[in-house]
């Protein structure tokens, strides 16, 4: 079972931080994740997110090779690829992968202007490890599913940052 954590930080660069370290900790095989999101709130009170996976962008490359194969078969993979590079990125823009965008707004929507949240989709954790790496970026807990006991453990080893 995944568990959801999203922490809110004072800023965009330390949420941003924070998630470049998760993603140096998977890489060390410390955590395996699904989905790590930041959301910032924008001055107009609007709430931005910065997705892990681009999915326009890859859609449009997806898209495009299989336009150019296909365009191949018909004599003309140049117009088989640009229709095949327009349809992939218009289908990954509407692909939501991980967690879904409207919940990381609802649970974002506390923010205030300028602050930031890193929202965590985790597979698997080596909870102790993690834990501490993390703490050096403080932050407040703001939604999690796990249970009271590890929230708390979790708030306050951010707190002690």
């Amino acid at each position: 079972m995944a568990d959801i954590v999203i922490i809110a930080y004072e800023s965009e660069a330390k949420a941003e931080a924070a998630r470049q370290e998760l993603l140096k900790l998977q890489k060390e095989y410390l955590i395996e994740l699904g989905d790590a999101v930041v959301a910032v709130r924008q001055e107009d009170g609007t709430i931005k997110l910065h997705q892990m996976v681009n999915t326009t962008l890859a859609g449009a490359a997806s898209g495009g090779l299989w336009g150019g194969l296909v365009g191949l078969l018909f004599l003309n993979p140049l117009i088989g690829m640009a229709v095949g590079a327009g349809a992939g990125a218009l289908a990954g823009k509407f692909t939501d992968v991980g967690i879904n965008d409207d919940f990381i707004k609802d649970a974002s929507s506390a923010l205030g202007q300028g602050q930031a949240a890193l929202c965590v989709l985790i597979r698997k954790v080596t909870a102790d490890k993690v834990v501490e790496d993390m703490a050096k970026f403080g932050g407040t807990v703001l939604h999690t599913n796990l249970t009271h006991e590890q929230e708390e453990k979790l708030q306050a080893a951010l707190k002690g940052a």
